[in-house]
């Protein structure tokens, strides 16, 4: 089993990349394969609603300047996905949200690709804003008719600067928790 996340932050090894990386570890213990593809510094434009990745029904964007259709296949081949964005004026970035309309509209124009995946959000936060971020992330999930794991809070840790998200002791724990959740799931789907 695999696990595939994006880190839709503008920083490489921030905060978000270690949350992540927390939510790698459990899933690791659990021998599952683990994949992160950080999108800082590989732009991504958004949809251009040509409706062409429908009507080809090739399982790819008509688009072929960035790297999204390699993004497309790494979530079809995997069995989880996680999805992280730092809060960007109390919603993801720019980046994330081109990510999640380009592979959504292919993915739903091509029978429903990520249907019955496991997926998970999760935000870096400075302060405020990040349950809107996290209600985006897991709207693109139940839209993909994904299933989605819990924590015993919402899927966020807080820190400004890089590195600050490692003294967020409960943001941290919640990263944990929704770790063992996922691979708990995924070996009761996949098993």
């Amino acid at each position: 089993m695999k696990v595939i996340a994006f880190n839709g932050s503008a920083r490489k090894d921030g905060n978000t990349a270690y949350l992540i990386r927390t939510i790698f570890d459990e899933l690791n213990r659990e021998n599952i394969e683990t994949e992160m593809i950080q999108l800082a510094g590989k732009p991504l434009r958004g949809c251009m609603a040509c409706g062409k990745c429908r009507e080809n029904r090739d399982r790819h964007c008509v688009i072929k300047t960035d790297e999204m259709n390699i993004y497309i296949e790494k979530m079809v081949e995997a069995e989880g996905i996680i999805l992280g964005s730092p809060t960007y004026f109390a919603t993801i970035t720019s980046e994330m949200k081109a990510l999640i309309d380009r592979t959504g509209y292919v993915c739903r124009g091509n029978g429903h690709l990520l249907a019955r995946k496991v997926g998970a959000a999760v935000v870096a936060v400075r302060r405020g804003g990040a349950v809107h971020a996290f209600d985006t992330l897991n709207h693109f999930f139940t839209i993909s008719q994904m299933i989605i794991p819990g924590s015993d809070y919402w899927n966020f840790g807080m820190g400004l600067q890089p590195g600050d998200v490692e003294n967020d002791t409960e943001g941290i724990q919640t990263m944990q928790i929704l770790g063992r959740n996922m691979a708990w799931l995924m070996k009761k789907i996949y098993t």
